[in-house]
């Protein structure tokens, strides 16, 4: 994959990146619809239309600029995004504490599905690979497409709020400890980025991102 133009790069990785952005954010919005809340329909972000959800800078300068900086560098290919958050009315679900780890739950779980679908798709274009020109470039898709989704599932389950992974812990503490351990989401994204600078957050996320990658592509026969 290092010897990919940027431009091929652009065009093979903005369909995987997109699209595992743009459904985990839609997955919230159907679950909280499940559950109760309409406020994600209402406001029309009950879509898989990736127009909705793009946020300017997390969806494309973010990506963007990660991927010129890997080609200039010559470095790994690292890439991470995010799309606008869905709005959840909390107070309209149901069960409130429970049904909001639901909701949260729901994005992860979208990406690990999106995984197995470019798992498919990356066993079939190998199957055919060296048969036509397109289907060396659809492996490079599929092969990104399912890490990409792993990274993001992986990275939002961290036990942070206000990471999908710290709404779910919430979701299952009793509601005295979870409103004490709501209490840390102000803080979350400096307590993520201080992780991220220190080199702990891919210690702590590396491992499960190779063993789970591992698993979709071993299912794909590489």
């Amino acid at each position: 994959m290092q010897n990919l133009s940027l431009i091929q790069s652009i065009l093979l990785y903005a369909v995987p990146v997109v699209f595992a952005i743009t459904v985990h954010e839609a997955a919230h919005g159907f679950a909280a619809r499940h559950f109760g809340d309409r406020t994600a329909e209402m406001l029309g972000r009950l879509t898989l239309n990736p127009l909705k959800h793009i946020d300017p800078v997390g969806t494309v300068l973010v990506p963007l600029g990660l991927l010129v900086m890997s080609k200039a560098t010559g470095g790994p290919t690292f890439l991470f995004g995010w799309a606008k958050p869905v709005p959840v009315g909390t107070r309209n679900l149901r069960n409130p504490q429970r049904d909001m780890a639901l909701v949260a739950a729901a994005g992860p779980a979208s990406n690990l599905a999106m995984a197995a679908g470019w798992t498919a798709l990356l066993a079939l274009a190998a199957a055919t690979q060296g048969t036509l020109p397109l289907m060396d470039l659809l492996v490079y898709m599929a092969f990104f497409g399912v890490f990409f989704n792993v990274l993001l599932a992986v990275f939002n389950l961290l036990p942070i709020p206000p990471l999908d992974g710290g709404r779910v812990v919430s979701g299952l503490l009793p509601p005295r400890v979870s409103a004490s351990y709501d209490r840390i989401e102000p803080f979350g994204l400096f307590i993520v980025l201080g992780l991220l600078v220190s080199g702990v957050l891919w210690n702590l996320m590396g491992p499960v991102i190779g063993a789970v990658a591992g698993f979709f592509l071993q299912l794909a026969g590489y």
